[in-house]
């Protein structure tokens, strides 16, 4: 059984639990992930009885038979309202991505079905990867890891140099490295701009005695990944090798906390707690970390409001962070897999303060 098969297998059981005689699945990536495919145009038709159907238009007629070799396909538009037509009973749609106008077209088009809302079935199962998911995992770790060795072996961080020449030449190197795309637009934020958590690049240029913080990650196969690493331009002061050591010490208590049935909330405040004992838990402005996979932000989130606990399979981020305005800020963020025997770490690049 193909993993895509298996999902779909995985989604029966849960249309079944919720007494739906199928799910109408028109979410892109919901349809990737059950299906494989990768086009702008898709949906599919799963049934609790193993009768799915799937549904794009012309421009992919040679893509889908390549990509869904193993269901039936429907070459139509619109997607939703061509599948919608053939449901019969109790379906399910994705409430969560269905407009009002869009449920509307959906009634209309399903006169022998019965609609109910099902948002979030098939994120439920995305909450754990399979091991083909962690794969493409490690290699986009491994491509955003050989990119930074890349930059810093070749010269790229040297007094002179704006935050946007880095970010492009960081995300021209994991395109070298075998990503598809960068997951996001990278952070790169010299001095005192390392002090706004989200600061997009700009033209301030790097100058020695600077923190340097990179928020960066690489696409492969659809699945991101998110690693973030400060390093500094010469030697060090004393308050920004203590603020680095204090947010290593955090970000470790964070990835040891990562154990199957631990509630997320307590995994954060693993985290935290370290940075406040410190006297600096007002400056820690975000959550622990957050799930990832076919999007750069998934569940579960690692928060104070977090809800749920971890399971093995999950994958997650690992990133406190202490932000002094005007100064600087340090944050270190990994990958990792909850597992049973420990989670498994997918970032390699080192947490020693790296000073270039």
């Amino acid at each position: 059984m193909s993993s895509y098969a298996a999902r779909r297998t995985a989604l029966r059981e849960e249309l079944q639990a919720a007494n739906l005689d199928a799910l109408l699945v028109t979410n892109l990536l919901n349809v990737r992930y059950l299906t494989g495919f990768t086009g702008s145009n898709a949906a599919v038709l799963i049934g609790a009885d193993g009768d799915d159907v799937f549904c794009t238009d012309g421009r992919y007629l040679t893509q889908s038979a390549k990509q869904v070799p193993d269901l039936e396909r429907l070459i139509d538009r619109p997607c939703d309202t061509a599948l919608a037509s053939r449901a019969k009973g109790r379906l399910g749609f994705e409430s969560h991505h269905v407009t009002v106008d869009g449920l509307d077209e959906l009634t209309a088009a399903s006169p022998k079905a019965e609609l109910h809302k099902a948002g979030g079935l098939v994120e439920k199962l995305r909450l754990v990867k399979d091991e083909v998911e962690i794969e493409a995992l490690r290699m986009a770790c491994a491509a955003a890891d050989r990119a930074l060795a890349a930059l810093i072996g070749h010269g790229g961080l040297r007094a002179g140099r704006t935050e946007r020449e880095v970010a492009r030449e960081l995300e021209s190197r994991m395109l070298d490295h075998g990503a598809e795309g960068p997951s996001f637009s990278s952070i790169v934020a010299f001095g005192a701009n390392s002090a706004v958590p989200h600061h997009s690049p700009t033209d301030a240029t790097l100058r020695t005695g600077d923190l340097v913080k990179l928020d960066f990650g690489a696409l492969v196969d659809g699945y991101h990944s998110d690693m973030t690493r400060t390093l500094v331009l010469g030697r060090p002061a004393d308050w920004q090798r203590d603020l680095y050591d204090l947010v290593a010490r955090s970000q470790a208590a964070g990835r040891n906390a990562l154990e199957p049935g631990v509630k997320v909330s307590d995994v954060d405040r693993a985290s935290r707690e370290v940075i406040e004992k410190a006297g600096h838990g007002n400056e820690f402005l975000h959550g622990l970390g957050h799930g990832v996979g076919l999007e750069i932000h998934e569940a579960p989130a690692l928060s104070k409001a977090g809800a749920g606990t971890l399971s093995a399979g999950m994958a997650v981020t690992v990133e406190p962070g202490v932000y002094l305005p005007g100064r600087g800020g340090v944050r270190i963020e990994d990958n990792l897999v909850v597992r049973e025997s420990g989670p498994e770490l997918l970032t390699l690049t080192t947490k020693e303060l790296v000073v270039v």
